[in-house]
């Protein structure tokens, strides 16, 4: 008869092999199914944080696993040296989906961001005629896109950036939601673009006043700057609309998608934007061995196809409302706030014991139901976008009945 084996087991396991550089939430999944996951003793969750919204269309999505499975058994990787029958068929759909003249495929959603720096550094030299090394790239306060020495560069979290200096020059912070700093730094001519997140997600789902991307973009064409949206986390139907940029009608000059572009099924990554930018990088200036393989392009158009198909934006836009309003009803002070848009949530917990979070993501669990703090006093709740209004309702019991023990 085969032992099973416990949670313990494989925490272990990680912590003599592995690098210490996460930490987890004590639970071991083994499989995972639309929104729910398993652990390894055979209890089911609730999962409220979608891989950090990479598995929006719920976990091992049929038609997605269905083209992962077709295009492994034919041909997974070629690297760009030659070309692939699948590449162009991404390429075609993705940027008629998005609106864009080209799309520069990468892998992890960092490497989008690394990917965007680059166009707006090289658009710069080239297009705008930013002095040789000159240019700037103006990020904000609590950003975060990464880990990458450029990432944290940016980065005004010390958790992120202490430790890994000299960092990287030409990048500088602003407030968030704050025009008038964009419209301050702007009249540096140097100024090659402004890399923001419609909704901050790791620094506690911060959604900034309504305007704020429309204006900051009317001021970044004003002066001749680059709006670079970082969607990573934001994108693909997770806030109500395909883009949460779309909420005010503002298309970006470089858009970073990442995360669900795979529906979490394989890393896949990308920048778009338009001739005038994409056509600034020339062979050989950047490029990826993985980045476009044909086994990540085909999982990519399924993905797509599955947020087009089953209206996940709206059925992101009806359930994230039902849950902020239902949040707010319960009768508590334990959460002092409940913000986001469509199924990408955080509450803040008000409590004296600054570990307050962590331990009620742990009931939670024991209840049922998975979430992580981020920024200690913060919970993000964002469910896979398949969730029904039905399990919704299930999940705002588990949390309500979770505060009253946590109180009690």
């Amino acid at each position: 008869m085969q032992k099973v084996l416990g949670s313990k087991h494989f925490m272990d396991l990680e912590d003599r092999y592995g690098a210490h550089n996460y930490h987890p939430l004590p639970v071991v999944l083994s499989r995972g199914e639309g929104v729910f996951v398993w652990d390894v003793n055979g209890k089911r969750y609730f999962d409220f944080l979608s891989a950090y919204s990479a598995v929006n269309q719920g976990h091992c999505h049929p038609h997605i696993i269905n083209a992962l499975n077709l295009q492994a058994s034919k041909l997974t990787l070629t690297s760009r040296a030659f070309y692939n029958d699948v590449l162009g068929e991404y390429e075609k759909f993705a940027t008629e989906l998005f609106g864009y003249d080209k799309i520069l495929p990468m892998n992890t959603g960092v490497e989008g961001g690394e990917t965007a720096v680059k166009l707006a550094r090289k658009w710069a030299y080239t297009v705008k005629g930013v002095p040789a090394n000159k240019a700037r790239i103006l990020f904000v306060e609590n950003n975060f896109w990464g880990r990458t020495l450029a990432a944290v560069s940016t980065s005004s979290d010390p958790d992120c950036y202490e430790g890994f200096g000299p960092y990287v020059p030409g990048f500088d912070n602003i407030p968030y939601n704050d025009l008038e700093a964009l419209e301050r730094e702007v009249q540096d001519p140097n100024v090659a673009a402004f890399m923001v997140e419609p909704i901050q997600g790791e620094a506690g789902v911060v959604v900034p006043d309504p305007g704020y991307l429309k204006k900051a973009k009317a001021i970044c064409k004003k002066h001749k700057v680059l709006f670079i949206a970082d969607e990573v986390q934001t994108g693909l139907a997770r806030t109500g609309r395909m883009l949460a940029c779309d909420h005010e009608d503002v298309k970006p000059d470089i858009l970073i998608l990442g995360k669900a572009l795979s529906g979490g099924v394989f890393p896949v990554s990308a920048a778009l934007a338009d001739d005038e930018v994409m056509l600034c990088i020339k062979p050989g200036e950047h490029g990826s061995t993985y980045g476009g393989n044909p086994l990540a392009c085909k999982v990519a158009i399924a993905a797509l196809e599955v947020l087009v198909e089953e209206k996940l934006a709206e059925n992101s836009e009806y359930l994230g409302k039902i849950l902020r309003e239902e949040l707010r009803a319960i009768d508590t002070d334990l959460i002092s706030l409940v913000r986001g848009k469509g199924l990408l949530n955080a509450i803040v917990i008000n409590h004296k014991d600054p570990n307050a979070a962590w331990d009620f993501c742990l009931k939670l669990r024991d209840n049922g139901l998975l979430a992580k703090p981020t920024h200690g006093d913060k919970i993000r709740f964002a469910p896979p976008l398949v969730m029904t209004e039905e399990q919704l309702r299930d999940c705002i019991s588990i949390i309500g009945k979770t505060v009253r023990e946590f109180e009690g």
